[in-house]
């Protein structure tokens, strides 16, 4: 493997293990840092949405065009897009509803009586949800993993993007677990392992379409990576900071995070 490949897999590892902090944090925290948490969940959706609509389906574009001549491509990109976005919104709605990682927890929520040890439920709820994460992070990690391919420094900011949003589903993972077990060792390696489906997903993009990247492939692989990210940012974070009652913070960190995203794409032209 080239540097290039080795540093890609690296990124999606770290953002797919990112889980692991919000397990951290749910253990070792006395309460949730609301604010904190719903400005870097707009952070990161300010992110995604500009990084995809700015420059990674304008290359998907480009691409496309370029192969497939200016109607086609441009047909191809839009349709490689919402294709995206079907891909991501299909694997939420088979999700079930008690393992849905959507479904936020707080720190408090640890410190909670304790009635519910060894609860069966609990202990389901929380292997579903970290089922469910691994499922919904396996596109991501194709999509950290192409993005760092064809440019590292976009690579570096949707993996911190992706990396930030999963902090509050490790806290989903770890507070049913600990629950239902008493164990803090169990609800952390259930809740670390979860993320584990990132960077597998960056090795399914390695072994089955790094062979067969043209660019066609990666057009459209590029107009899909778009597509999941603002499903991503539009259906969860921004959701998910309003359920952290900060709605206003989650806007103002949603600007942020597109600001920063662009300064730095111009530093990079």
């Amino acid at each position: 493997m080239t540097e290039e490949i080795l540093f890609a897999f690296g990124l999606t590892l770290f953002a797919g293990l990112a889980t692991g902090i919000g397990s951290i944090l749910a253990f070792f925290t006395s309460r949730t840092n609301t604010k904190f948490l719903s400005i870097a969940l707009g952070f990161s959706a300010g992110v995604m949405i500009y990084v995809s609509m700015i420059e990674i389906f304008v290359k998907a574009k480009d691409s496309l065009v370029s192969a497939m001549g200016v109607q086609l491509g441009n047909w191809a990109t839009v349709g490689g897009f919402f294709a995206g976005i079907v891909l991501i919104a299909l694997i939420d709605k088979f999700i079930p509803k008690q393992g849905n990682p959507h479904e936020l927890k707080k720190v408090e929520d640890m410190n909670a009586p304790a009635n519910a040890a060894n609860d069966a439920t609990l202990l389901k709820m929380g292997t579903f949800t970290a089922l469910a994460i691994g499922i919904h992070n396996f596109p991501e990690g194709i999509a950290t993993f192409t993005s760092a391919i064809q440019d590292p420094a976009l690579g570096v900011a949707i993996a911190i993007a992706i990396a930030i949003h999963n902090i509050p589903e490790g806290i989903a993972v770890s507070v049913p677990v600990y629950f239902a077990t008493g164990d803090r060792k169990k609800a952390f390696k259930l809740s670390f392992l979860s993320g584990l489906s990132e960077p597998i997903g960056a090795l399914a993009a390695y072994l089955f379409l790094m062979p067969f990247l043209n660019d066609i492939m990666f057009g459209v692989i590029f107009a899909a990576v778009a597509g999941i990210m603002v499903f991503i940012s539009l259906d969860e974070l921004l959701p998910a900071a309003k359920k952290y009652d900060e709605s206003h913070l989650a806007i103002y960190g949603l600007v942020a995070g597109m600001a920063v995203m662009a300064i730095s794409l111009l530093l990079f032209i």
